[in-house]
């Protein structure tokens, strides 16, 4: 297929964010409420933010194996009719961007007109994600790194960080300027689990190591919670109660090889936005020097690293240059991030919390690119 015939089936201006809904955000383990009980609370949050009456909801979409089933969820909302339900495969955390895809892909391709984009987690009712579990068999890439010792998360990601800073010489201080900005954010913002709990140099250097070169503040936090967005087309965006966040560009995916077990993959120190970066900037009509503000999705401070490099802000060599303080800080820096405090200082609902806002509000009317960083 030619880039032109690709480049005119596009989603951008086509879908909107309508609404914006989230509960309360609480330690993990600590919900009152079970995990399909808050996701209702975000999809009605979420509807009445719109102005919709969220019987007219026709889709869901998702991912991370969310357990709150769509057909479940359109009964207790009493939908008149579900039309749509997707579930995001793969990208963990990382796959409420591709959510947000194919929700907005729904909408264009008429299977559905009204769909919410959501997530819940209740990790006292399900057990905590992030904690290396007694299981009796394992399969796949486990297979190959529990028998070292290889087994949660930051382990597994930490080799790959640390391969990238050796090749590029980052800087410690790079990783520790992205959870300075983050938490330098959650101050402003009322919602943010670590609001009130600032962090300065040196506590995030007297902080624990996790697993080399994380830090305690380099790696996201676990919470309970919900998160959901409501999005329609762009023809019936002005219908609603707040100006319209109209969708851009999405994209996902991976490169060659991208997930070769025992971490072999040819390209190993990286955070795979090789491929997706330049699909979602041709997508959007835009490039690296259009963008103002970046909403990363951050499990450990050195995805970001990697990531903003790979999505052209800077090379890599330049990163201890670029990956400062200041320029991470709204709204004077020159690259403001994760201005809601982020899964780092807000709350991590894998990833899925972190609106493009300015100091905790959601600006009238801005234009969002969701897919590639989120």
């Amino acid at each position: 297929m030619t880039g032109r015939a690709r480049d005119e089936r596009t989603l951008r201006g086509r879908v909107a964010v309508i609404g914006i809904g989230e509960t309360e955000y609480y330690r993990h383990g600590a919900s009152p409420d079970p995990e399909f009980k808050l996701a209702l609370k975000a999809i009605l949050a979420a509807c009445e933010d719109a102005g919709l009456d969220p019987r007219e909801i026709d889709g869901f979409s998702s991912y991370s194996d969310d357990r709150s089933e769509a057909s479940r969820l359109a009964a207790a909302l009493g939908t008149h009719r579900l039309r749509s339900a997707t579930m995001q495969w793969g990208g963990g955390g990382g796959g409420c961007s591709a959510a947000v895809a194919n929700a907005a892909a729904s909408i264009v391709a008429g299977l559905a007109d009204c769909v919410v984009v959501f997530r819940s987690l209740a990790q006292g009712q399900y057990g905590r994600f992030g904690q290396a579990a007694g299981i009796h068999t394992v399969s796949g890439e486990r297979s190959y790194l529990m028998p070292y010792g290889v087994l949660a998360p930051p382990q597994r990601f930490a080799m790959r960080v640390q391969r990238y800073m050796h090749e590029h010489g980052v800087r410690q201080e790079a990783l520790r300027a992205i959870a300075l900005a983050s938490y330098h954010h959650a101050q402003a913002n009322p919602r943010a689990v670590m609001r009130g709990k600032p962090l300065d140099v040196e506590r995030y250097d007297a902080s624990r190591w996790i697993v080399e070169p994380f830090h305690l503040y380099d790696c996201c936090m676990e919470n309970d919670g919900a998160a959901a967005l409501v999005l329609v087309s762009a023809e019936r965006a002005s219908d609603f109660r707040h100006k319209p966040a109209y969708l851009l560009g999405a994209a996902f995916g991976s490169g060659h090889r991208a997930a070769a077990t025992a971490h072999n993959a040819p390209l190993y120190a990286t955070a795979n936005f090789g491929t997706v970066a330049s699909d979602l900037y041709r997508m959007a009509g835009v490039g690296p020097s259009d963008v103002g503000v970046v909403q990363a999705y951050e499990n450990f401070t050195g995805g970001v690293v990697m990531a903003l490099a790979e999505h052209g802000f800077f090379r890599p060599e330049k990163a201890n240059d670029f990956l400062t303080f200041d320029n991470l800080i709204a709204p004077s820096g020159r690259l403001p991030l994760n201005t809601s405090g982020g899964n780092l200082a807000e709350c991590y609902m894998h990833g899925f919390e972190s609106w493009p806002r300015l100091f905790g509000q959601r600006p009238a009317g801005f234009k969002w690119i969701p897919a590639g960083l989120c």
